[in-house]
């Protein structure tokens, strides 16, 4: 026997509050990245932060505009897209991270380094995760219609 669980999506509104805010977070960082205090102001971050931000301003950049058609339309195939293209410059930010590693912690005694190139291994697992997921999820989108 077969059991089949139909989900549920929040309503219109809730999701629109939802992009509504997570909008509202992008701008707000791209202003404390760019403007004040400015990614600079971080005692941890080297010089060679500025390698890594253009590609972190277009991360903030995608997910505003995917967080701004989906508050207009949001069916399922369009968010698991928004979800791939925020997904896949994620995972590109991360990997340049990886690279660039901007990070300087001085003379600390405790291993930071370390335990960052493991943040950042592990946020790059999951990101991957994500993207397979939002691919299927996407595939099953556009497979059959589903309500909600």
């Amino acid at each position: 026997m077969t059991t089949a669980t139909a989900r549920h999506r929040p309503s219109v509104g809730s999701r629109r509050f939802g992009y509504g805010v997570a909008a509202t977070i992008n701008i707000l960082l791209i202003y404390l990245v760019n403007v004040r205090p400015g990614w600079a102001a971080v005692p941890f971050l080297s010089a060679d932060t500025a390698q890594i931000i253009p590609l972190v301003n277009a991360s903030l950049v995608v997910g505003l505009v995917v967080d701004a058609v989906q508050f207009v339309r949001d069916p399922r195939w369009l968010v698991a897209l928004g979800g791939l293209a925020t997904t896949a410059i994620g995972i590109a930010v991360l990997v340049r991270m990886w690279r660039v590693f901007p990070f300087d912690f001085g003379d600390a005694s405790f291993d930071w380094t370390l335990l960052f190139r493991f943040g950042i291994a592990a946020c790059l697992v999951g990101a991957l995760i994500g993207f397979i997921v939002q691919a299927v999820t996407l595939l099953r989108a556009l497979a059959g219609p589903h309500p909600g």
